[in-house]
């Protein structure tokens, strides 16, 4: 089933991966819970791919118990990072295998899958959870690294983050007459992506930001992702993004922005409570705004940009 736009990268090739496999499509229009839904049981869909987002919001509509999903098999992610709380409520409502997928038009584009080892499947339903919604391990024909600023490899830890950068004959050799671009992307062979990772001692892989949405506060390193996560563990969460906001004091400060599940209730200082119990004390949001919805491309994907414009009307980030 065809839920994301026919453009977006993921799409295009199920296109291709499916009709190989004499496989049927099913297309639906615009973005509807209700409407992909019924899709779903109407023509008893084996396999989906969306975005985080349309799957939180599959999962948080009133009426997904009203269908009938026994024929999904397997579900596919991936554009943007997952927190395991949305994995863990997509695989009880849907009841089938998820694979968080990673990859970039450059790539051609899967990089990594989140497919478990088979020793995996031994561990206990929340460390699959766990495990399934990481970025993954190395998809074949793909030689991956995640490295420091200076090159060095990091260690598989999950602590320390570097920038994940690839090679294989699936990599892009550049940009079509663009040689600064594709010199500053390319090096020694290398693809850097600009996606910040973390690794563990398997061998799997986890976003934890983009470089460019890092946030630097009081000379610490906060990455998004691992706010928004926390606050997705919060039940009246529907959505959220963090990003950087311009702060006198720590140069910038992390700024939460939440939508709130129909009917649910929170406060700015309960949500940041929350957080603060959670995680480190410099990382919890210092504010969060609520608003009605998030900006999306026309994927589905978060604007972050759009959301930093917000706060940052008319400098740049001077501590980039």
């Amino acid at each position: 089933l065809h839920a994301a736009p026919l453009f977006h990268l993921a799409d295009a090739w199920a296109t291709w991966a499916i009709t190989w496999v004499g496989g049927t499509h099913v297309l639906v229009g615009e973005f509807d819970p209700p409407a992909v839904l019924a899709a779903m049981e109407r023509e008893k869909v084996t396999l989906t791919n969306m975005i985080p987002t349309m799957l939180n919001m599959l999962v948080n509509y009133s009426g997904v118990q009203n269908y009938d999903y026994k024929h999904l098999r397997v579900l596919l992610s991936g554009g943007a990072p997952i927190a395991p709380e949305v994995v863990r409520r997509i695989v009880e409502t849907f009841q089938c295998d998820y694979i968080q997928t990673y990859g970039m038009t450059e790539t051609s584009p899967y990089l990594t899958l989140s497919i478990l080892k088979e020793h995996l499947l031994q561990k206990s339903s929340d460390e699959q959870m766990r495990f399934k919604s990481k970025t993954g391990r190395e998809f074949i024909a793909v030689e991956l690294k995640v490295v420091t600023d200076e090159g060095r490899e990091i260690s598989r830890d999950e602590k320390e983050v570097g920038e994940i950068i690839v090679r294989g004959d699936t990599v892009t050799p550049g940009y079509w007459q663009l040689p600064e671009e594709t010199a500053r992307a390319i090096r020694n062979g290398w693809l850097y992506t600009g996606d910040m990772a973390v690794m563990d001692e398997e061998g799997y892989v986890t976003i934890v930001d983009r470089r460019k949405d890092m946030i630097v506060t009081g000379g610490e390193n906060v990455y998004s992702t691992e706010v928004e996560n926390t606050l997705y563990l919060h039940p009246a969460v529907l959505e959220c993004a963090v990003v950087g906001v311009p702060d006198e004091k720590w140069g910038e400060a992390v700024q939460g922005i939440v939508v709130l599940k129909p009917a649910a209730q929170a406060t700015e200082e309960e949500l940041i409570r929350f957080c603060k119990e959670r995680i480190a004390r410099y990382k919890a949001p210092k504010s969060i705004d609520f608003i009605p919805a998030l900006p999306k491309t026309g994927s589905g994907k978060i604007e972050k940009k759009k959301l930093r414009d917000r706060y940052w009307p008319e400098a740049e980030k001077k501590v980039r």
